[in-house]
């Protein structure tokens, strides 16, 4: 796609916000330390940033939609407020032990072909970042590059993975600083 731009899609809990665990109040939105400045960084990059979350909660009946949306809302005015917008969130609201298996759950590569769609994206010069291999694993599929952040919840096995197939970074601004450098 001539003109396209390459973005880098980020997982949003434990990524870019702290991980609640099904997140239905806005009041609980913490940005994790650093994050909106190493989305700046990217932002004045000419990155597109976009959030791709997979929100079982939804399926589950633990989130509703309109909580959801409230999430969203405060997450998106919170980076906004720092110098870091987000340029859109993408969610699948989906579980498939309960409603069925769906291309749009992580990871699946039908929110990152919307993305692209939608935004004009150039998904062979994107990133994917997140602290779960679901978060990177799409990168070879989309000819885009993955970087795994791991947290303390992040299993040994999907780190180990990423070190064969990826990229792993101790923090999200060591990921910018990678990125940047390439």
């Amino acid at each position: 796609m001539t003109g396209a731009r390459p973005a880098v899609f980020l997982d949003r809990d434990g990524t870019i916000i702290r991980d609640e665990q099904y997140l239905a109040d806005p009041d609980r939105v913490a940005p994790i330390a650093g994050a909106s400045d190493a989305i700046a960084r990217l932002r004045a990059a000419g990155y597109v940033i976009v959030v791709i979350t997979n929100q079982s909660g939804v399926a589950r009946g633990l989130i509703t939609l309109p909580q959801y949306d409230a999430v969203r809302a405060r997450t998106d005015s919170a980076f906004a407020a720092a110098g870091a917008a987000l340029d859109a969130t993408y969610m699948c609201p989906h579980h498939p032990a309960l409603t069925g298996p769906c291309d749009c759950r992580k990871p699946g590569l039908e929110l990152y072909t919307r993305a692209a769609r939608d935004l004009g994206l150039d998904l062979r010069g994107s990133i994917l970042v997140g602290d779960r291999w679901r978060d990177i694993a799409a990168a070879p599929a989309l000819g885009a590059r993955g970087v795994l952040v791991p947290n303390p919840d992040t299993p040994l096995a999907e780190v180990e993975q990423a070190r064969r197939e990826a990229v792993v970074s101790p923090t999200l601004a060591a990921a910018v600083a990678w990125t940047l450098a390439e």
